[in-house]
């Protein structure tokens, strides 16, 4: 074990999600394919030389158990930690809130201690606190959220925007994932697969249609494990404004409509939006990017 000799203090950032492009069972295990955007989680870990706790957030135990979770591995569980977090990730909805919290907190927490992780390990530090969205992984990734026995990168996304729809409400995703609704997914099994292999084709061929029409294939088979009353009518929107798709969180609340990267195909649709979504609490148009966590700031006190 390594010993500290002064204060270290690191920041990372880490990007949320519009739920997923795809989510279901992919040979018998339940994984998703990324949707990360451009709203970030930014986690600043200070550590010091003596023994003690992980000081934090009280609004934040993921987080917290995390940064404990990066010393136990890293061998350095004789040191105490403050974290704080800035993010603009509203909680509850399937932005992959305190999965970006949790992510950034782990690569903060060994910047802090001069080591680097790989995306895999910040992925099994992650799951060890809850399942996990994949926004760890580089580009647009397929991955298993709750075990971890895949992991694979498809590629960066091409240019691509998102409208990202809030109907209110939220889903404790913790309680969601405890449900056994395998046998749910099973029915939905080939429309998964075959929404994975037109993702997969459009992110090689950078193909942004065939990447609308994975994920709306997904988005409505999953009707069937998380009903969304706005579904209809925002597919509806889609396709009179000429977007690429639709996506949703599979296991939250929120919809996005993906569209060309031009903002003004982005503007008309998020004043359509307005004028013919009924319950419509929110409209962010973002930016589809590429996933990884990020260090912004490393400083020796």
């Amino acid at each position: 074990m390594t010993r500290m000799q002064a204060t270290m203090k690191a920041s990372a950032a880490a990007p949320g999600t519009c739920g997923e492009l795809c989510q279901g069972l992919v040979e018998g295990v339940v994984c998703m394919v990324t949707c990360p955007i451009d709203m970030y989680s930014v986690a600043t870990v200070e550590l010091f030389p003596s023994d003690g706790e992980v000081s934090g957030p009280a609004d934040s135990p993921k987080a917290r158990r995390a940064v404990q979770a990066t010393l136990d591995y890293l061998q350095e569980d004789a040191l105490a930690a403050s974290l704080s977090l800035d993010s603009s990730l509203p909680r509850g909805k399937g932005m992959a809130s305190s999965t970006a919290d949790v992510a950034a907190a782990i690569v903060a927490t060994a910047s802090a201690l001069g080591r680097e992780l790989a995306p895999e390990q910040i992925a099994e530090i992650a799951l060890g606190v809850e399942p996990s969205d994949g926004i760890m992984f580089p580009g647009i990734a397929l991955v298993d959220h709750r075990a971890g026995r895949v992991a694979r990168t498809l590629g960066p996304p091409p240019p691509m925007r998102i409208l990202v729809l809030d109907f209110g409400g939220a889903l404790d995703t913790v309680e969601f994932n405890r449900v056994d609704r395998k046998e749910i997914l099973k029915r939905t099994e080939s429309d998964t697969a075959r929404a994975v292999c037109l993702i997969e084709e459009g992110i090689k061929c950078r193909d942004i249609a065939r990447i609308g029409r994975g994920a709306t294939l997904s988005a409505i088979a999953n009707q069937q494990v998380l009903f969304k009353p706005g579904l209809e009518a925002a597919l509806e929107l889609s396709q009179s404004v000429g977007a690429l798709g639709m996506n949703v969180a599979h296991s939250g609340t929120v919809i996005g409509i993906l569209l060309p990267d031009d903002g003004s195909i982005a503007g008309q649709a998020a004043s359509l939006a307005w004028e013919r979504l009924h319950g419509l609490e929110s409209v962010r148009c973002q930016r589809v990017v590429g996933g990884g966590v990020t260090v912004s700031r490393l400083s020796r006190c």
